[in-house]
């Protein structure tokens, strides 16, 4: 099957590429056409995302662990488009450059049949021109019942080495 996708990059005007892949296809495979579809060299990180309908971001699904003992962190090359995106999860998040965090909302926009004489992944429409700098992000915690300026209320009489871990 082929997955039709739009890529949207998080900024305020409307930079999107349409891009159909084969849902067969690794993470990784579609990682390098997301970079070749907007330009970057490809020589940087990036994870891709779960995430529900309203965008919020669930597990990491990265390019390499970087982890000194290894993990349990999935591998965009062990996992594949058809075992992640579906009609019913339908989006993901991608980051790519974690020094600039450039982050798109990918969205699976139709599946269809595979055509006979195509090459895949295809970058079917490209709208708008990727600016220089990433878009400026603005990381803020959802509201918390949990008060933290009430945690402690007289830090003089704790002892550093009694509560040192």
């Amino acid at each position: 099957m082929i997955y039709k996708i739009r890529v949207i990059l998080d900024a305020e005007e409307d930079i999107f590429r349409d891009l159909e892949i084969e849902s067969h296809n690794s993470l990784e495979e579609f990682h390098n056409a997301i970079t070749q579809a907007f330009g970057f060299l490809g020589n940087e990180m990036a994870s891709f995302y779960t995430c529900d309908e309203e965008w919020k971001q669930d597990e990491e699904i990265a390019l390499f662990d970087m982890s000194e003992s290894g993990s349990d962190v999935r591998l965009m090359n062990e996992t594949f488009l058809e075992d992640i995106m579906t009609e019913n999860n339908p989006k993901l998040i991608y980051v790519y450059d974690f020094m600039n965090m450039w982050t798109f909302f990918v969205e699976l926009a139709d599946i269809q049949e595979n055509e006979d004489g195509h090459s895949y992944p295809n970058v079917l429409f490209t709208f708008g021109e990727l600016p220089e700098t990433p878009p400026e992000k603005n990381f803020e915690a959802e509201n918390s019942a949990f008060d933290f300026d009430d945690t402690f209320e007289n830090y003089d009489d704790l002892d550093f080495d009694e509560n040192w871990n």
